[in-house]
């Protein structure tokens, strides 16, 4: 009987253990894709970036619990409620130089931490949940005592509006507003890979969360995801911003956890806009999903706009003012 129990255990840890492990050697990054069906970037390398105008606020540090210099620039438009923008997945704050000048209100753009200019590790973080973390010290130093917060994110900052509300800083945000925003690999909202933008290293991913599930996170610092950033756009002016891969705890932390569905119905008052032609994700069906798990939702897709395209637009503007103007 000793022995069988311990032939069981025996195996028993070979699947815990080792069966990850072979995993996640078995699959290796690719490096920078470039290639093949991605998202559309024409609009954006169009009006190039590079040349944003004068008015823009230079980035300044904001000193997170870890003394990590998170950078940040500041809009401030008036009376109006805090609006922290929260840019989406390979990018940085540069991403909303036109929308953000455009609200009302204490408008903060921060390059979430690795990524932008000054990542400390590009495409990584030092723990599952640090981007939580990191908004909540923003908040603090940010928001004027009464001042309401709104948190606005596109596409995986999207994602992260819908995670910070779950946990446990998420009574620290008034309202959300939601462009587009990833909300799980396998919910009914997303394209297989987001449309050719996302390469996920699905045994890597799959070994890890094993390894994770029996509480050993030593190897999280690895690559698990890989983006298909266009050669256009690496060999443009801002290239050298881009961010081509995440870590596995990167990767969770950037988006709702597994169980979503609590996450989204944690959500406080929000409003979700999408376009009709996302390359990324499936525009119609946002709304039932949304809805099958919270009332606090308003919901708007603006026709003939793609994924990358919805964060400038007049149309979505208009809507997010509309959302925001009690505030």
């Amino acid at each position: 009987m000793t022995r069988k129990v311990l032939r069981t255990a025996l195996i028993s840890l070979g699947i815990t253990v080792f069966v990850p492990f072979g995993l996640i050697a078995s699959q290796s990054p690719q490096g920078v894709l470039a290639t093949g069906k991605t998202l559309d970037f024409k609009q954006i390398l169009a009006r190039n970036p590079a040349e944003a105008p004068a008015s823009t606020p230079a980035a300044h540090s904001v000193l997170m619990r870890d003394g990590y210099g998170l950078q940040v620039r500041n809009f401030d438009t008036g009376p109006g409620p805090l609006i922290i923008l929260l840019h989406g997945s390979g990018w940085n704050g540069l991403q909303f130089m036109e929308l953000a000048p455009r609200l009302a209100g204490n408008v903060v753009v921060p390059d979430l931490r690795g990524h932008g200019a000054l990542p400390g590790r590009r495409g990584d973080v030092n723990y599952i949940g640090q981007l939580e973390d990191d908004l909540a010290d923003l908040i603090t130093a940010k928001a004027k005592p009464g001042q309401q917060v709104v948190l606005l994110g596109h596409s995986s900052g999207g994602g992260l509006a819908v995670r910070f509300a779950g946990g446990e800083h998420g009574n620290l945000v008034d309202k959300a507003v939601l462009l587009a925003p990833f909300i799980k690999y396998d919910a009914a909202t997303v394209r297989p890979n987001s449309g050719g933008w996302a390469r996920p290293l699905t045994r890597r991913l799959i070994g890890l969360t094993m390894l994770n599930g029996v509480g050993i996170s030593a190897l999280n610092h690895l690559t698990a995801i890989e983006f298909n950033m266009p050669q256009a756009v690496l060999e443009g002016p801002l290239g050298d911003l881009a961010t081509t891969s995440y870590s596995y705890r990167m990767n969770r932390s950037f988006s709702p956890r597994a169980d979503y569905g609590r996450d989204v119905a944690a959500l406080p008052e929000f409003l979700l806009v999408v376009g009709s032609e996302d390359e990324a994700f499936v525009a119609e069906a946002f709304e039932p999903v949304m809805q099958a798990l919270t009332d606090k939702g308003s919901y708007k897709t603006i026709a003939g706009v793609g994924h990358l395209d919805l964060v400038d637009n007049a149309a979505t503007l208009k809507a997010i003012k509309g959302f925001l103007d009690d505030l």
